[in-house]
Formats: C-alpha cells, sequence, structure tokens
C-alpha cells in the first residue's frame, strides 16, 4: 500500500475554499488520463445554455465530493467513534474522486437516448486497463474491485456506500453548493459545516444527531428550491431535448446507411452500439460539439437544423399542457405535418419528474425508482427515526409532487404558416 506524501497538495476550490490531498493514491489517481477527461465534461449538462456561468465541470465536482468525504471521515476519525471502520478511510475517498469518472458527454441526455449507465461505465474504467485500475492495484489485487462495489451499491459496509450515495451524500452536498454558486443562484446554499459537525456512525449507517436538524432542514429545502429552479428548468429542457434529437437523427441516419462527411470511431461505435472503454474515453463535449460543427454541413436537412439550433442557442419554444390527452397531440401532429413539420423531431411532450434528480420523499409510491437510505436523526435516548417525523418542514415538502407538461416545438415554422392553422390550435401556440 502507498503511504502519505511527503508533501500535502492543496487545490484552490470557490466552493469549499481548499482540497487537501494528502494520499499518494488520492495524488495519482487525480493525474491519471480518464479522471482529467472529466474537465472535459460539464457538470451541468446542457444548463450553460440556461445559466451563462453554469461552465463548472465533473472534475471540480469530484474534488469536491472527494474533499466533503475526507472532512466527514477525518471527524469520524477525530472523534474516535467507534462506529466507523477506520480500515475503510481509503477506499472511501476513492470511490469519492471516482464516482462520476464514468460519465459521457452532457450526461444524463446521452444516458437517455443510449440507454447507457455512466455507474456501469465507470466500474469498467474501474475494472480494465486503464491507468486508474493500474492505480488502484497498487494499492491491494481486488482493491478496483472494492472501489467498483462502493460505486454499485453492494459493498459489505453500507456505511461507506451512505458516504456517497444515500439522501444526504457527499455527492448531493457537493453539486448542490457547486451548481448554486455557478448558476449564480442562491437557492442551493445551506450550513455545510454544521452538517458535518452533526453527523454521527451509528449501527452501520450514518445518522444526524436530532440538534442539527434545523440545519438539515435548510438542506432540504435548499435542494427542493435547486430543483425546481435549475435541474427542472425548461429552457434547460429545452436544450437537453434538443440534443437527444440530435444523436437520435444521427443514430437514425447512419443505421440507415447514410455516408457522414466527418464521423469519428469513437462516434460510431456510440451510434452502434459497440462502444469498448478505451473509444468511450474518447468521448467528451469538445468532441461531440465538433461533431455538430461538422453535421451542420451534412446534407440532411434536419440533423443540419438541429445542430444549428443547438451550437446558436435556437432553442424549441414551449407552452403549457394541462391534460396533454391523446386526441389533442393526435391534432398537433396532423397540424405540424401539413406544414412541413416532422412531428417525431419537432414536437415533445415533457414532464420534469423523468429527470434524474428528485426531490425528498422517503414513502415513495410503488413503481416509482426506489429511494435512497433516507436522512435518520438521533436523539438523546440513541433512538433513531426517518427526520420526516420530527420535521413539519420536512413533511410538509415530501408532501408536494408538483410539475407541468410542457410541449417544445420551433416556432419558426409555425410563425410562418399560421394563416394555414385553425384557430384552436392558433390560440394554443399563440399565434394570433
Amino acid at each position: 500500500m502507498k503511504e502519505l506524501l511527503t508533501e500535502e497538495k492543496v487545490f484552490k476550490d470557490p466552493v469549499h475554499n481548499y482540497i487537501y490531498v494528502q494520499d499518494q493514491t488520492i495524488w495519482d489517481l487525480i493525474n491519471t488520463k480518464e479522471f482529467q477527461r472529466l474537465r472535459r465534461i460539464r457538470q451541468l449538462g446542457t444548463s450553460y445554455l440556461t445559466f451563462h456561468g453554469a461552465e463548472h465541470s465533473r472534475f471540480s465536482h469530484s474534488l469536491g465530493v472527494y474533499e466533503i468525504t475526507r472532512k466527514i471521515i477525518s471527524q469520524f476519525e477525530r472523534h474516535g467513534y467507534p462506529d466507523w471502520p477506520a480500515e475503510e478511510r481509503l477506499v472511501s475517498l476513492c470511490s469519492a474522486l471516482l464516482h462520476d469518472v464514468g460519465h459521457g458527454p452532457f450526461s444524463h441526455s446521452l444516458e437517455e437516448v443510449f440507454d447507457t449507465d455512466h455507474e456501469v461505465w465507470t466500474c469498467k474504467i474501474l475494472l480494465e486497463d486503464t491507468e486508474i485500475n493500474r492505480v488502484l492495484r497498487e494499492v491491494s489485487d481486488d482493491f478496483p474491485e472494492k472501489v467498483a462495489a462502493v460505486i454499485q451499491k453492494t459493498y459489505p459496509k453500507p456505511i461507506v456506500v451512505s458516504l456517497i450515495s444515500s439522501q444526504m451524500d457527499a455527492d448531493r452536498m457537493d453539486y448542490l453548493l457547486r451548481d448554486a454558486y455557478f448558476t449564480g443562484v442562491n437557492y442551493g446554499t445551506f450550513d455545510l459545516e454544521r452538517i458535518l459537525r452533526v453527523l454521527r456512525p451509528y449501527k452501520g449507517k450514518i445518522v444526524v444527531k436530532e440538534s442539527g436538524m434545523h440545519a438539515v432542514e435548510h438542506y432540504l429545502m435548499s435542494r427542493y428550491q435547486m430543483y425546481w429552479q435549475i435541474y427542472f428548468h425548461p429552457v434547460t429542457r429545452s436544450s437537453e431535448i434538443i440534443l437527444r434529437q440530435i444523436f437520435r437523427r444521427a443514430q437514425e441516419l447512419y443505421v440507415g446507411g447514410y455516408t457522414f462527411d466527418w464521423m469519428p470511431n469513437s462516434l460510431k461505435g456510440l451510434l452502434q452500439g459497440t462502444l469498448n472503454v478505451q473509444d468511450y474515453l474518447k468521448l467528451d463535449e469538445a468532441l461531440v460539439q465538433t461533431a455538430f460543427m461538422q453535421w451542420i454541413e451534412e446534407h440532411d436537412p434536419l440533423l443540419s437544423d438541429l445542430c444549428d439550433r443547438f451550437l446558436n442557442r435556437r432553442l424549441y419554444k414551449y407552452i403549457t399542457i394541462d391534460n396533454p390527452d391523446e386526441t389533442l397531440l393526435n391534432e398537433i401532429s396532423d397540424c405540424f405535418s401539413s406544414i412541413g413539420m416532422n412531428p417525431d423531431y419537432h414536437m415533445e411532450i415533457d414532464f420534469p419528474f423523468d429527470l434524474p434528480y428528485d426531490v425528498y420523499r422517503p414513502d415513495k409510491k410503488e413503481g416509482e425508482k426506489k429511494e435512497k437510505a433516507p436522512i435518520l436523526l438521533l436523539d438523546h435516548a440513541d433512538e433513531i427515526s426517518e427526520i420526516s417525523a420530527k420535521s413539519d418542514i420536512v413533511r410538509s415538502i415530501t408532501g408536494l409532487h408538483q410539475g407541468q407538461y410542457h410541449l417544445y416545438y420551433p416556432e419558426e415554422p409555425l410563425r410562418q404558416s399560421a394563416q394555414l392553422i385553425n384557430g384552436q390550435l392558433k390560440k394554443l401556440f399563440k399565434l394570433d
């Protein structure tokens, strides 16, 4: 096993002020090409087209998650809590640092089109022939498998998993603060230092001292506001829709035998579903945006228009639809077809609760995605309770399930053909 660095390394960070690295293994992992690639993957996908400051990367977020995890473990070790397994320190830090290393360009938008999972790719990068794998194997032969098990949430000690995957984990705490900072909003701020002070390892779980409940309430309120004001923002959804349509159209053309003037091998593998790890690691946002610039010149007018819209921020407009019934959608689809639009690409109904983000709801209904471990309070009698059982504020948040259906579409063709559209749809699309 590698030793500590002879001299501590420090990163200046706008969120945590400083990020400290004492372990040689962590330093070596940061300097691998797979981790450095995260500099070329934005943390918030297409949100930079809505909030111009949102240019921060998965690299900076991953360092932030590592730093919060380091602070939590340091506090546990400093107080000598018997329920914290001290031998799990390095695997916890490595898992925190590497938890997002498998993200592709524009993150979740790409996953949705090609049915990929960044956690699956993360584990492949950890376990296959990569620089990261070689660094981890210098710790022990089975160390890559240990880190992968934490990422997969199958590690035999759940307390380690909960550091980076729970309802109040280092991942969420960093991205809320970091995303708020770079988007320029105040919704995501909360008292991180207070929360770190009241976290406790207890019977294989991480719990919160009941005296810190108000700090957790603030965190959950901030999280709720960030989801609706940032992550569910309808303009960001518009750019994500266009991005998905570009990949859908490119895949449709490629599989159908269309010959592209420019198509790198890594994108070919993506479109035909044959990517290996080495080609996947060549995918970053610089490559994808270069492809879009080239595809503007392609002979397919639909792909060309979609790429131009994305690169030059000619986004789809949206209207709110209270009840998107099949009759109305068919009428809109027929109208779009009659004026030369392609309903498969020029209209999309969107409901934000299909996002990978979510508000805190420990009692999800049957059929909904399983919730991560809830937030538990520890009282003076060493009794544990889920926070919404004691907090009126949290209970009110968990009962909220708001959301609106939006129909996205390109506005220009509708306005140019307004005289051909019937009165009801004219009113719906505000073309009068």
